[in-house]
């Protein structure tokens, strides 16, 4: 039986880990996607050192907030949002966390997610972009019989 192949993106934490639990909904980027569906969420081997990306975490994710090199959980992509300007970079603030001032210029687009899913921590190796997953790294949660 083939494998499914699954896709992660790879995000610097606390970014990650915030974005798993629901706390934020919109990840930026630099380039669009076309990608839907569900997406693993894979923690950086480097993290965002500004502190106005670890103000966001509550004292109860500093655990999860601190993982890196692998994946912390899934969330459902369900569009992308191009920002062209700092007034729209700045409505989505609450979804995306980012400070009014990290807006480029040049343009942004923003990830949209719902659905998060925490799933184990299981070290990998990631990649700037959204890259394949090969190995199955984490199973889905069995649904609750009805």
């Amino acid at each position: 039986m083939p494998k499914v192949r699954q896709y992660a993106l790879s995000l610097k934490q606390p970014w990650a880990c915030l974005l798993v639990h629901g706390l934020k909904t919109i990840e930026v980027r630099r380039w669009p996607t076309a990608r839907l569906g569900r997406i693993l969420i894979h923690a950086a081997r480097l993290a965002d050192e500004r502190r106005e990306a670890w103000q966001h975490v509550p004292e109860g994710l500093l655990d999860c907030a601190n993982l890196r090199g692998g994946f912390l959980g899934a969330a459902q992509l369900i569009g992308c949002r191009p920002y062209r300007n700092p007034e729209a970079f700045a409505a989505d603030k609450a979804a995306h966390l980012n400070e009014d001032s990290w807006f480029e210029p040049a343009g942004l687009y923003g990830f949209l997610f719902e659905k998060p899913e925490v799933l184990p921590f299981q070290s990998y190796p990631g990649w700037v972009r959204f890259f394949p997953v090969t190995s199955a790294p984490v199973v889905r949660k069995a649904k609750k019989p009805s």
